[in-house]
């Protein structure tokens, strides 16, 4: 996955709430062929061409490996002057307002120093970043000025697969420049590759796909319907080169308009949450909660980082529990509740209901506000030799494919593992079981059985054991897994 901006920093990969909507452009056929050229008129005069520039930084004196201590003027004069080069990148926005608000990409505008911004016809402005938003890859930058044309925003959650699109944007330098294609699908993002671009922990992935070729420069470009109404922004594509293979993706409109409405009011984003992990819902989830079909959003841990209390905890929901429905609205996917609650506000209630391991249940949660970010997790080491003197108790369980063995107290301390989270670590994983692909040696540790119930605790190899004792090739095993990479908790549903 690439994004699809034109960054030459950092080395890699991106491809790239309006207060103003101008008139839509009704598409004039011939033959039912959508009016392209029409959209394009209307269209392009307000997508923009942006420039950005980071200073660079100073040159590192410790990148002489080869040279010997006290050595480094003596090699220096060899070097010549030493010339700091900013580092420059392009991208693409469109102005959602007659007073020069633009909407774009986080990532074009994340970390410049000066903004450019060109419009089509020619005219240059020096461009104020407003705010942005790595959670949701959306950012308004502003222009000043009055009159400036608009594009009107639509709604994505009418447009359906098959649908005509066009992509405006300026990609490998050539600005301003239209492509079409249809919509190839919707809600892509969740547990896929395109998931982890994006720099947020609390990312919402709810993508349009698209076969409109998108390239490096396409990045915070518009991509509209045949009636010329944004429906996303191009921001990803999907390429083995770094080029247009056909698979492109868009941010939706309705979700960065949010976004963009709460940047330009409040400088950040109140982004309601319901304090809690979410997991899509696999075959083996499915089973467990009694569900006949595969749907739904699995809460994977409660009380998330820095949300005090979790909503969803003081409400009454466990781990395990499988969302169903919100506000009265399915759930059937984790793209969906994250298109939901984010359309809520801080303190609004909303009824959540879920099935508990086949029990249906009804709740009340008044929702918090995401914290702010917090920092990047330290990665704990891979180390699973266990301390001089100590006797370890492996298991191997063929019914799940793993071995496993109690984490001892200073693995404990050298990982940070809190107290409440030590539990069996993960040593092996056999490709051939179920484990696979769901649990990870030398950073999983099991910490608890949540289904089948009763709830409780794994601190030894006898407390697994016990657990699958009575379960049958086919039953489900539900537990919690404290991941010592990231240093948070999620649950796996393992067939046996």
């Amino acid at each position: 996955m690439l994004l699809a901006s034109n960054l030459a920093w950092p080395p890699a990969g991106f491809a790239p709430a309006g207060r103003t909507a101008g008139p839509s452009v009704g598409p004039r056929d011939d033959g039912g062929a959508p009016g392209f050229a029409d959209v394009a008129e209307k269209v392009v005069p307000a997508v923009v061409s942006i420039a950005v520039t980071q200073a660079a930084p100073r040159p590192d004196a410790q990148r002489r490996p080869q040279v010997p201590p006290g050595m480094e003027e003596f090699f220096r004069q060899f070097e010549g002057p030493q010339q700091r080069q900013p580092r420059e990148g392009s991208g693409t926005g469109f102005l959602i307002s007659a007073d020069g608000y633009i909407l774009t990409n986080n990532h074009v505008v994340a970390d410049a120093d000066k903004i450019t911004v060109t419009l089509n016809d020619q005219r240059q402005f020096k461009a104020t970043l407003v705010g942005r938003d790595p959670t949701t890859d959306v950012a308004v930058i502003r222009i000043d000025g009055r009159g400036f044309p608009t594009v009107p925003l639509g709604n994505d959650e009418t447009a359906r697969i098959g649908n005509w699109v066009i992509a405006v944007g300026n990609p490998l330098g050539f600005d301003f420049t239209v492509t079409a294609g249809i919509i190839s699908a919707k809600g892509r993002g969740g547990s896929s590759a395109i998931g982890r671009l994006l720099e947020s922990r609390y990312a919402i992935t709810d993508f349009i796909q698209t076969d409109a070729a998108i390239n490096p420069g396409n990045s915070g470009g518009p991509l509209l319907n045949a009636r010329g109404e944004v429906i996303g922004i191009n921001s990803a594509i999907a390429s083995q080169t770094g080029f247009y293979s056909g698979y492109g993706f868009a941010i939706p409109i309705t979700l960065a308009k949010q976004v963009a409405d709460d940047l330009i009011k409040f400088g950040r984003v109140r982004r309601a949450v319901l304090g809690i992990q979410i997991q899509e819902v696999s075959p083996e989830d499915a089973k467990a909660a009694g569900l006949d079909r595969i749907m739904g959003v699995k809460v994977g841990a409660l009380a998330a980082d820095g949300v005090a209390g979790s909503p969803a905890k003081e409400a009454g929901l466990e781990v395990g529990d499988v969302i169903v429905k919100v506000d009265g609205r399915e759930a059937d996917r984790v793209s969906t509740l994250q298109r939901i609650v984010p359309g809520k506000k801080p303190g609004d209630v909303v009824a959540v209901e879920v099935l508990r391991f086949g029990e249906r249940k009804n709740f009340k949660v008044k929702l918090a506000e995401a914290p702010a970010e917090a920092s990047a997790p330290v990665v704990a080491r891979r180390d699973d030799a266990p301390t001089p003197g100590e006797k370890v108790d492996f298991m191997s369980s063929t019914k799940l494919g793993i071995t496993v063995a109690p984490l001892s107290g200073a693995q404990a301390e050298q990982a940070r593992i809190p107290a409440t989270q030590r539990g069996l670590r993960v040593t092996e994983v056999d490709d051939t079981g179920s484990a696979r692909g769901k649990l990870f040696p030398g950073f999983d540790v099991i910490t608890e059985i949540v289904f089948p119930r009763p709830r409780r605790a794994v601190r030894a190899v006898a407390d697994l054991q016990a657990a699958l004792a009575p379960l049958k090739t086919g039953d489900v095993l539900t537990v919690t897994v404290y991941d010592m990479r990231t240093r948070e908790s999620r649950v796996e549903t393992l067939r046996i």
